[in-house]
């Protein structure tokens, strides 16, 4: 994950500075940032659902089998169908931003290639895992002993989590480099492990790994919500929206404490990204929590400040101060109003996303199953529900823009700027355009797809015919075979 933001302006001395800094900057540097900002934003979305989507169908295969429920295998079976659709689209944005790390930066590459190189290795294999496995899920319906096809899930679900592993170690040691020296300005006592496994990994992939599934969660459980809303409040419905937004709702609890421990760390190990994310201009003890905002000419703008709250989010603290921006050179602070939106609009729908989730599970559990058409505020929660899927999506991405944003002007933070990995190469515009129209189409292809696939569905076509292949074999159902 690389950054892409635009340095803050404001005032007319701003704009001079900035109008002579883009003129020191390299020619490739806006391109690539427009690049990383398009196939990132895209792919990460996919990745959620490599990650997630395994284990949401072994959860609901095994259920098939262990209670002999048709419904659920059914519902195992289709999912199946829609995460190769994913799969295969997601294997061609990954492929490009494979071949984007050395062209994009080759500053970063360049430099810093024999440290990285190993979490992309094993990303690479973690994919081909994934690849075989995803295969034999699909080939072995009516074709392997119930028990060990829903076995072949395991191996798809921790190749998408050690893949998802290797590419936030890569963001983790940027964000906190480890694993190296530098003499004369030459890397050397180069240590891949060590940068693999650096301490800021665990926690950034909790983060991620948790948000995963809430995007994927939320998702799938939108589809059957929609179909509930128009009248299919049938029992496929209902169990094909309980099981993902069982996750997502685990997820959406757990994600607000794992951001909370993440965010304790910023403080010493990137304190002008908390600034950022504070909009604290001034150290403060204790310092407030600053709710909206912008800032204007210098001053904070529209804000409503909470005295004393912030010292105790930021640094679990009653009284120790949000360092300010003022303490930061003016050379190395990030761009402060995209990083604070986008900070606190994540955490904002975060927030909304838990209290939901809290009201659904807790009405339940106190008898008024929401689901139910006779249920009050019935449909105002399958709404709601709808609604939490770009909602997830969104906080996605704008975790994503704040993390990334909040490390400028570093891409290596402490050692390399981004203007430093950037090339001169101007003609990266004619990749960046052609990558628009790719993932246009590749957009229009996999929803064309899904909703043929689902209106096949609808209509009773269970066993979707391929264009071309042998004739399906007749089976006898997975559920009347020998389980062993």
């Amino acid at each position: 994950m690389l950054a892409f933001a635009a340095p803050q302006i404001g005032g007319s001395q701003a704009l001079t500075s900035l109008a002579l800094g883009l003129a020191n900057e390299p020619a490739g540097l806006l391109p690539a940032r427009e690049q990383m900002a398009l196939s990132l934003g895209w792919h990460i979305v996919l990745a959620c659902f490599g990650v997630a989507f395994p284990t949401m169908i072994l959860v609901m295969h095994w259920r098939g089998v262990r209670r002999q429920d048709r419904v659920a295998l059914v519902l195992a079976r289709r999912w199946a169908k829609v995460s190769a659709v994913l799969f295969a689209i997601g294997a061609v944005s990954g492929t490009v931003l494979s071949f984007e790390m050395g062209l994009l930066w080759p500053g970063l590459m360049g430099t810093f290639g024999d440290v990285l190189g190993l979490p992309f290795a094993f990303e690479g294999l973690s994919f081909f895992v994934e690849a075989i496995f995803l295969g034999i899920y699909l080939y072995g319906w009516d074709r392997m002993p119930p028990r060990l096809h829903m076995l072949m899930l395991i191996p798809m679900a921790v190749a998408g989590v050690v893949g998802t592993f290797c590419v936030l170690a890569v963001n983790a040691w940027m964000n906190a480099p480890t694993g190296f020296d530098i003499v004369d300005g030459e890397v050397v006592n180069v240590q891949p492990w060590v940068a693999f496994l650096n301490d800021q990994v665990w926690l950034q992939f909790a983060h991620m790994w948790v948000a995963a599934f809430m995007v994927a969660g939320f998702a799938i459980a939108s589809v059957y919500a929609v179909g509930i809303l128009r009248g299919r409040n049938d029992r496929h419905h209902r169990l094909g929206f309980t099981v993902p937004f069982a996750f997502a709702s685990v997820g959406a609890v757990a994600q607000p404490f794992i951001g909370h421990f993440l965010g304790l760390r910023v403080a010493a190990t990137q304190p002008a990204k908390l600034a950022a994310f504070e909009l604290a201009l001034e150290t403060e003890s204790p310092s407030p929590l600053r709710l909206g905002g912008i800032l204007i000419d210098g001053k904070v703008r529209f804000n409503i400040d909470i005295p004393g709250l912030g010292s105790l989010i930021a640094r679990n603290s009653l009284t120790a101060p949000v360092q300010g921006l003022d303490t930061i050179p003016a050379d190395q602070r990030p761009p402060v109003n995209i990083t604070h939106i986008a900070f606190q609009s994540m955490v904002a729908i975060g927030t909304i996303l838990m209290l939901a989730v809290l009201i659904y599970w807790i009405a339940r559990w106190r008898g008024h199953d929401l689901l139910e058409p006779q249920t009050r505020f019935h449909r105002w929660f399958l709404r709601g529900a709808v609604l939490a899927a770009p909602l997830a999506i969104a906080a996605l991405e704008l975790g994503w823009i704040a993390t990334e944003v909040g490390r400028q002007p570093w891409i290596v933070y402490g050692i390399m700027r981004t203007t430093e990995a950037a090339g001169e190469n101007s003609g990266l515009w004619w990749l960046y355009g052609t990558t628009v129209v790719v993932y246009t189409a590749l957009s229009w292809g996999a929803i064309s797809i899904l909703r043929s696939m689902a209106r096949r569905w609808r209509a009773g076509e269970e066993d979707l015919p391929s264009p071309y292949g042998p004739e399906p074999v007749e089976h006898a159902p997975e559920l009347a075979r020998d389980e062993c």
